[in-house]
């Protein structure tokens, strides 16, 4: 039974069951390995079994939450274990695949044609562009809207996947830092009490500086593959044709699909129903619904033939629905056992972001937020750190500031160094692998992050960290 079977099964639990809490503080260090288990099958099954994991992905990762579900039905029991199943798909898994799946249908309906030239200019503008929007429409809808044009326009050129790789950069993470909009965690920053411009007030410096780094770095790179492409095999430019955008009505959607998520925060109805101790409020719902019914739509309203020039498929969102649903269910111990504080296995990073007089440890708390975050769903993470901090949004806004942006750094930046740091990571590789491009394997994408933006992150430290 594939994991999106196991989700409409958590649905149908009765509504009013009592689920037995577990405590985060008494799971220990080996309730990670299934997480562990994951994480290195979706790093090594690709490259060494591509035939079999293409048809059976989805097996994988139902084993996996299998595991942590049986294990934890036999230690602490069947209630327990449907609770933490219902946290893990119910509380986080469901809104964000509904989401993710609203922005990939309604963005996959609009059609940018005529000729993007191949250039450095032209790919540097794309991402630039990309990044700019990426905190208005979020990461998803920016990455879905801009992707396909950007796959099209290199598809000729003898190196193309450092397009992609810095596209993840930059569209898929490091764009979505200036509001709640952009990147999920700054979004549940918001729901708890922080200011929506407050991204915008106090991380476009750094998050200029990292983007200008990551671009000028960009075009080192892509001026040297272009040339030698051009070397190795010279390409007939032909007539250019004006680009043009189709698919307008899918615009309205967008922005229906932005203010469902906005009111959801600011309107409170009071009425929610509880699901094996995860409580979902009617608001949430009803948001999901509206999610749902936009890209409905935007199947209706869009002509098939849009999409099919798009080279839009639903593979890659069923891709990162079944691995995801696997990710979220193996997590939800360890990021339990992280919120459990002092008391849990991971009470060794209270003392790691606090210095020897008491005060914060802005650069562990950047660090430590942006390791996690690559591996982890960054949303709760940024959480847990913000829960360490204190969890006061005025003093996090005012004489804490300086740890609010090294928690936010840390949890939007750092996303982009692994493909599962964030949802339109692996959405991205997906859909270019799909194209044909070969992509770097997981440890491969690590190489290029760690090359390209851990200089980057450390001069950011010391620039904009440790000279507060």
């Amino acid at each position: 039974m594939p994991p999106r079977l196991i989700a409409a099964a958590v649905l149908f639990l009765p509504a009013g069951a009592q689920a037995a809490t577990f405590d985060g503080a008494s799971l220990s260090w080996p309730w990670a390995l299934p997480f562990a288990g994951i994480l290195l099958t979706i790093a090594f099954a690709p490259p060494i079994f591509r035939r079999l994991w293409h048809h059976h992905y989805g097996k994988f990762a139902f084993f996996w939450a299998t595991l942590t579900v049986t294990a934890l039905a036999v230690l602490y029991g069947v209630d327990t274990a449907l609770s933490a199943l219902s946290h893990a798909l119910l509380g986080s898994y469901l809104g964000f695949i509904v989401i993710l799946f609203a922005l990939y249908v309604v963005a996959g309906g609009i059609l940018i044609s005529g000729t993007l030239r191949s250039t450095p200019l032209t790919n540097t503008a794309t991402l630039a562009f990309g990044t700019l929007i990426a905190s208005v429409v979020g990461t998803t809808g920016a990455a879905m809207i801009l992707v396909r044009p950007l796959l099209r326009a290199n598809a000729a050129r003898l190196h193309n996947v450092h397009v992609v790789v810095f596209f993840i950069f930059l569209v898929g993470n490091i764009g979505g830092a200036l509001s709640p909009l952009g990147d999920p965690p700054l979004f549940i920053g918001f729901l708890n009490g922080i200011d929506f411009f407050w991204p915008l007030k106090n991380l476009w410096q750094p998050t200029a500086f990292v983007v200008a780094c990551v671009l000028a770095l960009f075009v080192a790179v892509d001026l040297w593959f272009f040339r030698t492409d051009k070397r190795a095999a010279p390409v007939d430019a032909g007539a250019a044709e004006p680009l043009r955008v189709h698919g307008l009505v899918n615009l309205p959607l967008l922005a229906v699909i932005v203010g469902a998520v906005i009111v959801s925060a600011l309107w409170k109805l009071g009425v929610s129903i509880t699901v094996y101790g995860t409580v979902l409020e009617l608001q949430d719902l009803v948001r999901d619904a509206v999610l749902v019914l936009a890209a409905l739509a935007s199947l209706w309203l869009t002509p098939d033939e849009h999409r099919e020039a798009n080279g839009f498929s639903w593979e890659p969102i069923l891709e990162v629905a079944l691995l995801f649903a696997g990710i979220f269910v193996c997590a939800v111990l360890i990021l339990a056992a992280l919120q459990a504080g002092r008391q849990g296995a991971f009470a060794w990073l209270l003392d790691a972001v606090t210095a020897h007089d008491g005060s914060p440890h802005l650069v562990a708390y950047f660090w430590l937020t942006g390791i996690l975050s690559e591996f982890l769903d960054n949303a709760p993470t940024y959480l847990v750190f913000v829960q360490l901090a204190g969890g006061n949004a005025a003093e996090l806004m005012g004489p804490l500031a300086p740890v609010l942006a090294a928690i936010s750094m840390g949890a939007v930046y750092m996303g982009a160094l692994t493909y599962i740091g964030n949802a339109p990571n692996f959405m991205i590789y997906a859909i270019a692998s799909e194209r044909g491009i070969k992509m770097p394997s997981f440890f491969g994408f690590m190489v290029w992050s760690g090359v390209v933006l851990l200089p980057v992150f450390a001069l950011l430290t010391y620039v904009f960290i440790l000279q507060r």
